[in-house]
């Protein structure tokens, strides 16, 4: 039920149609609570904390997943290359507890999502998730000393968290109708500020969306060395996996982002889409009938905690980094060194 209204949502949302049109008053509305909201801020009557390290914001105003996960593991490796000592910070998908939780190698994704687990193994950096993202930071930096600078993942609404460089990413859908909630896609104006303008696009080659700007920067996710789920020293590259049965299977944001990447690398596969952060279970491939199963790195850090699920043999994960160019690396970089000792307001 969620996912078929999900994928009647995405549907009217990119189009300004009957529906959006109905709607498009109550997105005039939202639209004047986000503005009263920041303007608190921005005038002072609500207070914003300045760290005494810099703080880098990833995050989309487009709702639902645009690729966030693997640009902050990009840029945490950016940022080491450069001689940095970087921390991310995180709400954590379904994470109920009210204190911070600094992740560790026991970490399960039930308790601090599944994002930041992946964050946490691939970016090789500490990681704090909990709900106020002013105290997660003072957490993370109190317990890390070594730590000055801090990428908080998915954090643009949160005003409270001064910042020095925001990114904002979009995907091949661009900012859809270009309205907000609940007539478009958008949870802020589709030309609220920010320092950098992220697309993550399907190939070199694709066409900017609609409503992205000229200086608009290019992301494009590259499938790396597939590994099985229970034995991550086994590898095939994905053109090994051709004339098999297969089946792609994802729980992420843009479920049809992954199966256009296999498509591309010529794979003919079954497709089963699952909703965002979706929690499976010892039954989730129960009856399928296939040589094998691929699904992303962020599934696999909660299929790998389910004993039948890891025992399945045929499942193979298939991660992917982000690639950028690296003129965008540098710039960022330089940014971020110019603003350390005069930040800007969110």
């Amino acid at each position: 039920m969620r996912a078929a209204l999900e994928k009647v949502l995405l549907s009217t949302w990119q189009k300004r149609g009957l529906l959006a049109c109905l709607l498009w008053p109550v997105s005039k509305l939202f639209q004047l609570i986000v503005t009263f909201r920041f303007g608190l801020f921005v005038m002072g009557y609500k207070a914003q904390t300045q760290l005494p390290v810099s703080v880098v914001v990833v995050g989309n105003i487009f709702i639902g997943g645009t690729g966030k996960t693997p640009l902050v593991i990009w840029l945490v490796q950016q940022l080491k290359q450069a001689g940095w000592h970087p921390a991310v910070i995180s709400r954590g998908y379904g994470v109920h507890a009210e204190s911070v939780i600094l992740l560790d190698a026991a970490s399960q994704a039930q308790q601090v999502g599944d994002e930041p687990v992946l964050i946490a193994a691939r970016a090789q950096c500490p990681v704090a998730v909990g709900r106020d993202r002013v105290a997660v930071a003072r957490c993370v930096l109190a317990a890390n000393p070594q730590v000055d600078i801090i990428i908080a993942d998915d954090g643009l609404q949160h005003y409270a968290l001064g910042r020095d460089v925001e990114l904002v990413l979009f995907d091949q859908r661009g900012a859809g109708n270009g309205w907000l909630l609940p007539a478009g896609p958008l949870r802020e104006p589709v030309e609220r500020r920010r320092d950098f303008t992220i697309c993550n696009l399907p190939g070199p080659d694709a066409v900017l969306p609609l409503r992205m700007p000229a200086d608009t920067v290019r992301m494009q996710l590259q499938a790396a060395r597939v590994y099985r789920l229970n034995d991550d020293q086994q590898q095939r590259s994905l053109v090994e996996f051709a004339g098999q049965r297969l089946l792609a299977a994802a729980g992420i944001g843009n479920p049809q982002r992954f199966f256009n990447m296999l498509a591309m690398q010529g794979l003919q596969c079954q497709t089963r889409a699952f909703p965002d952060h979706h929690a499976f279970d010892a039954k989730s491939f129960e009856g399928v009938d296939a040589d094998c199963i691929l699904i992303t790195e962020k599934d696999a850090v909660k299929c790998r905690q389910i004993p039948a699920l890891l025992d399945d043999a045929r499942i193979w994960v298939v991660p992917v980094e982000a690639q950028l160019d690296a003129a965008f690396a540098a710039s960022l970089i330089q940014m971020i060194l110019e603003k350390k000792h005069g930040r800007t307001s969110a």
